[in-house]
């Protein structure tokens, strides 16, 4: 099982499916209206790549919050490979949760951190990163508004 936590360090014990109902429940009670974004960053160390995938809860004019999941992997690969890879993990927690948002009505949008501009070399896998979230029936954001991607997941690795 995967392991997720929250900004303070908390661990999340149940199945993040789980935890995510709880959380939209809770927020609904409290008379929250929320929007989930899904984003994912990566950051090369040595002959390892650190990635950070998160779930935004956003509250409608009340700020936000996020659950957190790292994970590491061994392996030499180009930015796209790299691109490619940290949008399918946005995806998969994506369609992991998006029946369950879907039941409660909570807009989802999936962060790319990946340049609209072709200067930057994470442009290269924009096109199929574009395509493969678009074609999986979600929204889709890029740099520069794909802030759960370039600013909350980028500062969790």
């Amino acid at each position: 099982m995967e392991k997720w936590r929250r900004l303070n360090g908390q661990n999340i014990e149940l199945p993040i499916k789980k935890a995510v109902e709880e959380t939209i429940v809770r927020e609904r009670t409290a008379g929250h209206r929320l929007k989930v974004c899904i984003g994912s960053d990566s950051q090369v160390r040595g002959g390892v790549v650190e990635f950070a995938t998160v779930i935004v809860f956003l509250r409608e004019q009340k700020g936000g919050f996020m659950f957190i999941h790292n994970s590491k992997m061994e392996k030499k690969m180009g930015v796209k490979e790299r691109m490619i890879l940290e949008v399918g993990k946005s995806v998969d927690i994506a369609y992991h949760l998006c029946d369950l948002l879907d039941l409660y009505d909570v807009e989802l949008e999936v962060h790319a951190d990946i340049n609209t501009d072709p200067a930057f070399q994470s442009n290269t896998a924009l096109k199929e990163a574009m395509g493969y979230i678009l074609s999986m029936g979600f929204v889709f954001k890029a740099k520069p508004d794909a802030f759960a991607s370039t600013s909350c997941a980028d500062k969790m690795i």
